[in-house]
């Protein structure tokens, strides 16, 4: 039976039921709350369609289910899977449903646009509500069934899962005390993709008015390639590569499917597997001619998304664990060989080498995971920042090495950033003793960034190259005046 003073919000669809977290009134939470309906039957690869009025008082205590299905197996960000059929949810933790006005912070999660879940206890909007912050976490349709090229559906439905919600949050979040009006979109990884992506979409650009983007894989599928993979999975199905042919292949069986219809040809292993590091991903946002009709920062350089404030940043060692890991392997091959299988110019791998020479005194394996960090990441900072020219964007890094890991890697900013660093998983990731001093930064800024539009150091808008440091060494300056240096050969291309 509920507690009879549980926090009651009303939705466009109804009255929803949270929980209060801590002593009562403290703050509050409300959890899988349907944005849209169950994306099955006709719906399955349809846009996503609002959620039918309910009766009475819903309950809003656990997370919904997600579009994430099954064991994802050891991730770096504990993401469960929960099963069920109305996978599209948002969730919204509050200082309090009862306040007005307050900023607004809707978070994207990361996964390759194939897995990842909002369900995780590290996208907890406790230390937010904490600093007066409302914070929305949402689910999206994942790989095939979110952004395949299917003949006869809509395209983009993974997108059009992201403006679904924005749209509710728009249309609902002052019923949970917040501003419709001071709305921050934010992501990591895939997720950070996400928030280039709306950032340079004509369409998204009522729904939000500031973003920051940790560590974005930005993705702009080709429509050639995006139609060959679809003709791959339908072959393997066995079925018509349209709509009528891929409703009649069961979801799992469709999941089953999805990698091997991504899969390279090559039988180079070494170098399909940097490919697929170096930002190759085989889903994501499609050029479809509709909501994607340019290359993002094409868009992004035309002046879209001019007007919104913009922190963009990464870990300094993204994937640098993995490369690292083969070091048996890659400790015979010269530096200069390997970024040769990567298509590099014998000029742009002189150039890069030379500005990476202390990384490149470590050994192949470590200088490859710095350049994947290069080209998928850091330089994605710079070129976006150069793209939007005199908008207000900020840069940051983040350099603090995991104990654990020995690098600064993918993820690790992440319970920094939301201050979660007692949640489940943290220490596998962070130690048995991260720095809680660097959280309160990190996240300081975060919080400083959603209520005010300013993160708390120079922009690089006004002084190109300015980058703050993020768990840098004692002895150094929190803000580097050129702190992405070691990419110029790769953003010159």
């Amino acid at each position: 039976m509920p507690h009879p003073d549980a926090p009651v919000a009303t939705t466009s669809a109804g009255d929803v039921r949270g929980v209060w977290r801590g002593t009562p009134g403290a703050s509050a939470a409300f959890l899988g709350i349907p944005f849209a309906e169950a994306p099955v039957g006709p719906l399955r690869f349809a846009a996503p369609v609002p959620h039918e009025p309910w009766e009475g008082v819903r309950d809003a205590t656990a997370f919904g289910a997600t579009p994430q299905r099954g064991d994802t197996g050891i991730t770096l960000i504990p993401e469960p899977s929960i099963p069920g059929e109305s996978t599209l949810n948002v969730n919204v933790f509050t200082p309090d449903p009862r306040a007005d006005g307050l900023p607004v912070l809707v978070w994207i999660h990361g996964g390759g646009y194939i897995s990842g879940s909002p369900a995780s206890a590290w996208y907890d909007g406790r230390a937010f509500a904490r600093d007066g912050i409302v914070t929305v976490s949402i689910s999206y349709r994942l790989g095939f069934d979110g952004f395949g090229h299917i003949p006869g559906a809509p395209s983009n439905r993974g997108v059009r899962d992201w403006l679904a919600a924005l749209e509710w949050v728009q249309e609902n979040i002052a019923a949970f005390g917040g501003d419709p009006a001071r709305v921050t979109i934010a992501g990591q990884s895939a997720g950070g993709g996400a928030v280039l992506t709306l950032l340079g979409m004509p369409a998204a650009q009522h729904l939000f008015h500031s973003a920051w983007a940790l560590s974005a894989a930005l993705v702009d599928v080709s429509p050639e390639r995006a139609r060959t993979t679809t003709a791959r999975l339908a072959n393997l199905a066995g079925v018509t590569p349209d709509r009528a042919g891929f409703a009649s292949v069961p979801e799992e069986r469709l999941r089953e499917l999805e990698e091997k219809a991504a899969a390279s040809d090559s039988t180079d292993r070494i170098g399909t597997a940097i490919e697929l590091l170096a930002g190759d991903l085989p889903w994501g946002p499609v050029l479809d001619g509709d909501l994607l009709a340019r290359p993002t920062l094409d868009s992004i350089a035309d002046g879209i998304g001019s007007d919104k404030p913009l922190v963009i940043g990464t870990t300094d060692d993204e994937f640098t664990m993995l490369t690292d890991a083969a070091g048996p392997v890659l400790r015979v091959v010269p530096p200069a060989l390997a970024l040769g299988r990567l298509a590099l110019g014998r000029a742009t791998r002189r150039a890069y080498l030379t500005a990476n020479a202390a990384r490149r005194r470590l050994g192949t394996g470590p200088l490859l995971g710095r350049y994947v960090t290069d080209a998928v990441f850091r330089s994605t900072v710079v070129r976006t920042a150069r793209a939007r020219g005199g908008a207000p964007t900020w840069a940051y890094r983040f350099s603090w090495a995991s104990p654990t890991k020995r690098w600064a890697v993918h993820c690790l900013d992440v319970p920094f950033w939301f201050d979660c660093l007692d949640a489940e998983g943290v220490d596998v990731i962070a130690g048995d003793d991260p720095p809680r001093g660097l959280a309160a930064a990190v996240h300081g800024s975060a919080a400083e960034f959603v209520r005010d539009g300013h993160p708390g150091w120079p922009a690089w808008s006004e002084h190109p190259g300015t980058t703050r440091i993020f768990g840098g060494p004692a002895s150094a300056p929190d803000v580097d005046l050129d702190g992405y240096a070691s990419v110029a050969a790769l953003v010159s291309l």
